[in-house]
């Protein structure tokens, strides 16, 4: 399995995971509106649960992102053994094509003979 199908794993585990805690979350906090003060304070394990689900919610967010960039740098770019294969393939499809001027212009003389 190369580098880049393992981080695409991860990824992919990490989108699961992250989708599903913010699932789990208690959509009752109130928004924005709890941030400046507007919220009542939950009294209990209830705030407990609700700091546990908001940190691994950012921690998630932020090993995705950083996973995302790692990836980048793990894409195969065809530098190495495959860009030979390319380049032959690219020549003979220029070698075996003909553009219309120049098919045009064989016709033309052909005719004239």
């Amino acid at each position: 399995m190369t580098t880049y199908n393992l981080l695409l794993v991860l990824i992919l585990i990490v989108a699961v995971a992250l989708i599903l805690i913010v699932m789990v979350q208690n959509p009752k906090g109130g928004g924005l509106s709890s941030t400046f003060g507007g919220g009542g304070q939950n009294i209990g394990g209830v705030q407990n649960t609700n700091n546990f689900l908001d940190k691994t919610t950012w921690t998630l967010a932020i090993a995705m992102f950083a996973l995302i960039l790692i990836s980048n740098f793990a894409i195969p770019r065809g530098n190495g053994a495959n860009a030979p294969q390319l380049e032959e393939t690219l020549d003979g499809i220029e070698a075996t094509t003909t553009t219309p001027a120049e098919t045009t212009t064989e016709t033309a003389t052909d005719s004239v003979q």
